[in-house]
């Protein structure tokens, strides 16, 4: 891995296991962080800014339990080797713990990484010390090296963009421009001109020819935030710079390179946005290379007292309110029990707004508004598809697989909606002919012929009911009461010969008849099982006949109950 310099950052290691504190300073010398060697007697605080302390064993001695609450009242992050003759407990202060014989190199990852989300912490005001953000935090120095297109995703309010200048800080690019865009707030046409400039006269009120956000973020990294509401145009152009680093400004022909490096962020589930056909699939598939999943406040509580201490201290002295003595054991509770709808924005303004109702004195939890102590703002501001289940509890996802399941249903219901059309254009056209009749081809195909089919309820003693042209079947015309069973007549056109007709009636199966009160989901039922009869109830090659999904299908034999009347019964 190539040397990185981190001129003036030092890190502290012990004499107690001297082979191994060389081992340790060559490494710690090599990743390009300087390294002081002191022994029990000396002071970390003495050091020039100090950013690890590594102990190399002792770790029980009163020496060794000194210098950790030392480092830990710096903010340092303290890693102890633990040896054989360690009896004693670890001292309060040290974060990370290796067994005896330790890996040099293991030590020096792992400080390195330590040290970044240390440095992480201070320059973006990201606070959090949950297993949930150390592995956000992980996640940020892991990623931050390498130029690779970023995707955050989190509700609201859980500092998405504080991720995203996270990332810029600690990557190649930190010593040039990061610019953060909020595409929601800009309308398409102002979208587009901002994000890749304009040439003059490309439009109504274009009087000059202006750089857009990509060509002034050229060496640097661009920031998207709520890509979920970028339109399709502007997407078709985003893909464009994703995949080649350059695009053409509004109105312009010439082709523009630049080197930038995307990160974007969304509150919405991309994947369902394309699924519902809102967002580009091969976007999101060039956006969803590395991810970054912030978790939500509620899901995070431990980390609320941290919070709330550093947005007082920061709210305190952007207002010039002087020293502020903290918050009490009862508001702090109320804080803890809060569901945190807006996540970590909402608790940083309501911080801010005790401070400055407050002043000089402990917040009590009678200075919390009323809706956040009763809890009225979580159950209207909840989050949608959060909501706990019925019956209370922090079961927050306890709706999200019903939620699911009711999407899916309705993105089939989608897919499925041409077919559906069809079925019932098909069946308008064919209804003004009297009817339907299926005929299988030899090839496995089906063609629907246009057949009068009615019963013999309709046309006894009717002469004028039989269409003029058209011959009478074999038998003649029936007479029939109507309490007898309907009986079929079929009516073949004028210009079948009569050999043609009798041999189709001998080779083609019973026709489908339509009886008075019969739906239109009564139709197609008959329809569907004549079909089903005739291939065996191979549901494929029925399928393939209907001209329908085997999906669709699937769920139509459910709908009208026909799987009992298949062969296998039920379970087929």
């Amino acid at each position: 891995m190539a040397r990185t310099s981190r001129t003036g950052e030092t890190v502290l290691v012990t004499t107690h296991n001297l082979p191994l504190a060389g081992e340790l300073r060559e490494g710690f010398r090599h990743a390009g962080y300087r390294v002081d060697l002191f022994t029990s007697g000396e002071d970390p605080a003495g050091s020039e800014d100090p950013v690890l302390l590594v102990l190399t064993g002792g770790v029980g001695t009163e020496a060794a339990v000194r210098q950790t609450g030392e480092a830990a009242a710096l903010g340092l992050p303290v890693f102890a080797v633990i040896g054989r003759d360690d009896s004693g407990p670890v001292p309060p202060g040290v974060t990370t713990t290796f067994p005896a014989p330790a890996d040099p190199e293991e030590i020096v990852l792992v400080g390195r990484r330590a040290i970044e989300r240390r440095r992480l912490r201070r320059e973006t005001g990201i606070v959090g010390e949950t297993d949930a953000m150390v592995e956000v935090l992980e996640r940020i120095v892991q990623i931050a090296p390498v130029d690779a297109t970023v995707l955050i995703t989190g509700e609201s309010g859980t500092g998405k963009e504080l991720v995203a200048r996270g990332i810029h800080a600690l990557s190649r690019r930190r010593h040039r421009v990061f610019i953060p865009v909020n595409v929601a707030a800009l309308s398409e046409t102002l979208l587009e001109s901002e994000l890749f400039g304009h040439e003059k006269g490309s439009f109504t009120g274009a009087i000059d020819t202006r750089k857009g956000l990509f060509e002034l973020a050229n060496g640097g990294t661009i920031f998207l935030d709520e890509i979920g509401e970028m339109p399709p145009q502007t997407q078709t152009k985003l893909l464009r710079i994703l995949e080649q680093q350059e695009f053409h400004r509004v109105g312009g022909q010439k082709l523009i390179q630049v080197n930038v490096r995307i990160l974007a962020a969304t509150n919405q589930r991309l994947d369902q946005l394309v699924l519902t056909g809102d967002f580009r699939k091969d976007l999101y598939y060039r956006l969803n290379i590395l991810t970054i999943a912030l978790p939500p406040l509620r899901d995070r509580r431990d980390d609320i007292p941290r919070l709330v201490d550093a947005f007082v201290r920061e709210a305190a002295e952007r207002h010039d309110r002087g020293p502020f003595r903290g918050i009490s054991a009862d508001a702090m509770e109320i804080l803890l029990r809060h569901r945190w709808p807006g996540n970590v924005r909402e608790l940083r303004n309501l911080i801010e707004s005790m401070v400055v109702l407050a002043p000089g004195r402990e917040i009590r939890a009678e200075d919390i508004p009323e809706d956040v102590r009763s809890g009225e703002r979580s159950r209207a501001l909840v989050p949608a598809g959060t909501a706990p289940a019925r019956g209370g509890g922090d079961s927050v996802q306890a709706l999200r697989p019903q939620l699911e399941f009711i999407f899916r249903t309705m993105m089939e219901m989608k897919v499925d909606i041409e077919d559906l059309k069809r079925e019932f254009e098909a069946f308008q056209s064919e209804e003004q002919t009297g009817g339907v009749r299926v005929v299988p081809r030899p090839a496995g195909e089906i063609v629907q012929q246009p057949r009068t089919s009615v019963t013999a309820e309709g046309l006894a003693g009717d002469p004028a009911a039989v269409p003029a042209g058209v011959p009478e079947p074999a038998g003649g015309r029936t007479s029939q009461s109507a309490e007898a069973p309907a009986a079929t007549v079929d009516f073949a056109a004028a210009e079948d010969s009569a050999a043609a007709e009798d041999s189709a009636a001998a080779e083609s199966p019973t026709p489908i008849a339509y009886r008075p009160g019969m739906t239109l989901d009564d139709v197609e039922r008959e329809v569907i099982r004549t079909v089903l009869d005739t291939v065996d109830w191979n549901r494929r090659q029925a399928a393939e006949l209907l001209g329908i999904g085997e999906r669709t299908l699937y769920r139509k034999v459910k709908r009208y109950g026909l799987e009992e009347e298949s062969p296998g019964g039920a379970g087929d």
